[in-house]
């Protein structure tokens, strides 16, 4: 696992392996979420052998036929009922009442083909949470219909498998149908999460986080999102033991990390409210997290909030003045919150008409009326002067 360098490009820490997990029966499943894939109701599946079948001379099975019975050993059962995901019993097991339950960890040995024949994996042991999203989705909903020593072949469309990017490990081309060949050799219950020791949670989390990440990497976001929650979960589960506090620590780090690589999913799903609250979870935990920040920062720019946006931003670049990638989102939304502005202005001199003709038109009739004022003010003024002329004139005639 190394850590990525670009610290906004995708997530934290890749890892493109399948990663054996842990976790408590209970918690979320992928399964349960419903996310992105179809489900099989319980009633949709026939798990009682179909009668034998009777000749047609008295009743009584033929000789062939003994040697041949009808039983879902011989029939393809199409799990999600739209032929992309097909299993076929080679090996009964131990009966229906042995089937694994989500949450359970299972062992299953693994050989997996190309459709054509071609060997892609020998067989291996493989280990895994069932309904945890750990493996491709075709492992995840077959698994669940196998029984305690069950073998059984699984075709799988590339929809349920590696899809349209493939797979470097195993060697897998795009759009690639697979033909798996398994058999499930252990089912136990997840470990009590209030009875790990804070190391094992921590690596527990770690590895759905990794897996997560995966998801991330493969555009499959809506498992991403599930493997941080359950992730999150993990981290967040209270304890029995003892913790340290550096042991705390580091809990909390894969925590904030989680919070971050879930917000970048959310944001590629276009679910901008749920990825602000896990920004902003995240810096309740670290206040100066530059990842949390910036992302913040874009899920506000999204939502056409700029200028909180160029805040949060501006915040993040005083932390790391250096990082071209923050001095390229806050030019830029600089730039739309001015384009902005300017709209905004356009309109309302629109809506209100010409401010320079309504001021000019204002001006004028201030001159007029300052004009008018004084023309009344002079005459008045002169009017009082001939008076009194005219009194002193009078005055002086009596004298």
């Amino acid at each position: 696992m190394t850590e990525n360098t670009d610290i906004f490009g995708v997530i934290e820490d890749r890892d493109d392996g399948m990663t054996a997990t842990n976790k408590k029966s209970g918690r979320t499943s992928l399964l349960e979420s419903g996310e992105d894939f179809e489900m099989l109701d319980e009633e949709d599946i026939d798990d009682d052998p179909p009668p034998p079948l009777e000749d047609a001379g008295g009743g009584k099975e033929s000789e062939a036929h003994k040697e041949h019975v009808f039983t879902p050993l011989d029939e393809w059962m199409d799990i999600l009922g739209n032929g992309m995901l097909k299993k076929k019993v080679l090996e009964a097991g131990q009966g229906r009442d042995s089937r694994p339950q989500k949450g359970q960890n299972v062992i299953i040995s693994l050989k997996t083909s190309l459709a054509d024949g071609s060997l892609v994996e020998e067989p291996h042991a493989l280990s895994f949470s069932l309904g945890d999203g750990d493996v491709i989705q075709a492992l995840d909903l077959a698994v669940q219909l196998m029984e305690m020593g069950e073998k059984a072949l699984i075709q799988v469309d590339a929809k349920y498998a590696y899809g349209s990017c493939g797979s470097v490990e195993p060697a897998v081309p795009p759009e690639a149908e697979l033909l798996l060949e398994a058999e499930l050799q252990e089912a136990n219950d997840a470990p009590d999460l209030e009875l790990l020791a804070p190391a094992q949670k921590s690596a527990l989390a770690s590895q759905k986080r990794e897996r997560g990440n995966a998801h991330f990497q493969r555009g499959d976001y809506a498992f991403a999102v599930n493997s941080y929650s359950i992730a999150l979960q993990i981290t967040e589960s209270s304890s029995k033991v003892d913790i340290t506090p550096e042991e705390e620590t580091e809990l909390l780090d894969v925590k904030v990390k989680c919070l971050n690589n879930m917000a970048a999913s959310q944001l590629k799903l276009d679910h901008y409210d749920a990825a602000l609250k896990s920004c902003v979870a995240a810096l309740a935990h670290q206040p100066d997290n530059i990842k949390a920040l910036f992302r913040m920062g874009k899920v506000l720019a999204l939502k056409g909030e700029y200028a909180e946006a160029i805040s949060i931003l501006r915040k993040a670049l005083k932390l790391e003045p250096s990082n071209k990638t923050i001095h390229a989102e806050l030019s830029k939304l600089v730039k739309k919150n001015s384009d902005q502005k300017g709209a905004e202005q356009a309109m309302y001199k629109k809506m209100l008409g010409n401010p320079a003709s309504v001021g000019n038109v204002s001006r004028k009739l201030h001159a007029k009326s300052s004009w008018g004022l004084s023309w009344k003010w002079l005459f008045g003024a002169t009017a009082v002067a001939i008076g009194g002329v005219a009194l002193s004139v009078v005055i002086a005639a009596r004298n």
